[in-house]
């Protein structure tokens, strides 16, 4: 089988190592440091699957111009993808499958005026988000109120993310822990990935800073078994697919919900249309088999039967360029890859790199690698992530010191039977 796997970044990377178990892998555009990587736009490569890892090009409807030709696609249409490109649409399609999630209002660019005045009748923390894409950046959580109406200004005025924030949700605060679930759908029903795993989204330790695209990961959770996810099935995905058939959506590809564990029940987050990144990165390795005739089996709407995932730890450092996640600085020389790939359980993927004219490699934009490690314990991966971070350098790396190091293992339980 030649699987055709669309991106450039640390997620692809993951894709393409965890397929070419059992496929011959072509990435487009991929990057120097991503094997099998084409200039070939997806539409000329010729392969039996087509995986689209980011989430604009299936917003901008690659899928279905791939399957308009006959091609078997993983990812959805432009329709499915509205659950990520739009936060006002998937609000109110979850609300209508009866889905629990936060209190909510949405608001268009002539309605500053009532989004301020939404604000006022909500507690702290404030929650203003973006209703169109902003590469994980667009949402506010803050309890300083005159900071939430400004953001909500600055953002229906397009300052802050152009077209993307001239439709806002604001949402009431909530407050609990964070996890991810990935679910398959082949159009007709959803079959859980059996793990979990859950993202650093602030750029510094201890989660402060600015949002980013995420920092870090770990999977999977200690405090959540399978029982557990199953439950969270029922709650949210199920449904959704359900509303999704009833409005003709043929969604096949992946769903990953994003679920705050309150002391009300889970209530759903948000829903995205790819798999996480740096989430991919520690769940695609552990999966067992051959994900390419499963995910060959979504893209042609009979999915038969449930991954397998190693019981294996991972977690996962991003290591980012200067400056980011604003101006990020690129053209740096990256020291020290093959002292880290060389430990035992470590695991680079390529995220925002390029090659000089010597060969190096060199940062090509804000998040640049991801350093997995791999142990049959959390705490044991963690080490093995960090000691291989400790061998890589360029001038103005950051990177967080602390994923994985507060492991939750007491959530509010509430609403999981």
């Amino acid at each position: 089988m030649k699987v055709c796997v669309v991106g450039s970044g640390g997620r692809e990377h993951a894709f393409a190592a965890t397929l070419s178990i059992g496929a011959e892998v072509v990435v487009t555009p991929g990057s120097a440091g991503i094997d099998g990587s084409t200039e070939k736009p997806a539409t000329a490569v010729d392969a039996d699957l087509y995986v689209i890892g980011p989430e604009v090009p299936l917003v901008n409807g690659l899928a279905d111009e791939l399957r308009a030709s006959g091609r078997h696609v993983f990812g959805p249409g432009i329709d499915g993808a509205l659950l990520e490109a739009s936060k006002a649409w998937m609000k109110d399609l979850v609300q209508a499958a009866g889905v629990p999630t936060a209190r909510y209002a949405s608001f268009d660019e002539n309605q500053a005026e009532e989004a301020t005045e939404f604000l006022s009748t909500l507690c702290p923390p404030y929650v203003v988000k973006t209703d169109g894409l902003a590469a994980g950046k667009g949402v506010l959580v803050t309890d300083n109120l005159e900071e939430a109406e400004d953001d909500a200004r600055n953002k229906l005025s397009g300052v802050s993310f152009g077209d993307a924030g001239r439709r806002i949700v604001i949402e009431e605060g909530l407050t609990g822990a964070e996890l991810s679930l990935f679910a398959l759908c082949d159009g007709q029903k959803a079959v859980l990935i059996p793990t979990s795993a859950q993202d650093h989204k602030r750029l510094h330790d201890h989660d402060h800073g600015p949002n980013t695209g995420g920092m870090g990961c770990y999977s999977p959770m200690p405090s959540l078994g399978l029982p557990d996810l199953e439950e969270l099935m029922d709650i949210a995905v199920h449904p959704t697919v359900q509303e999704l058939k009833k409005r003709d959506i043929d969604y096949r590809g992946v769903l990953f919900a994003g679920f705050m564990m309150t002391k009300d029940g889970p209530k759903l987050l948000e829903y995205n249309v790819r798999f996480g990144d740096p989430e991919a990165q520690v769940i695609l390795p552990r999966v067992e088999g051959n994900l390419s005739e499963t995910l060959l089996e979504v893209a042609k709407g009979n999915l038969t039967s449930q991954p397998t995932v190693s019981a294996d730890a991972m977690v996962t450092v991003v290591l980012a360029a200067e400056g980011y996640p604003t101006s990020p600085r690129t053209g740096d020389v990256i020291h020290g890859l093959d002292e880290a790939k060389a430990i035992e359980g470590v695991t680079v993927f390529c995220a925002g790199v390029d090659s000089n004219t010597q060969g190096e490699l060199i940062t090509n934009g804000g998040r640049v690698l991801n350093i997995c490690g791999r142990a049959p314990t959390l705490d044991a991966a963690r080490q093995i992530a960090y000691r291989a971070v400790d061998a890589i350098s360029w001038p103005g790396m950051q990177h967080r010191t602390d994923i994985g190091a507060s492991i939750e293992t007491d959530i509010n339980r509430e609403g999981i039977k």
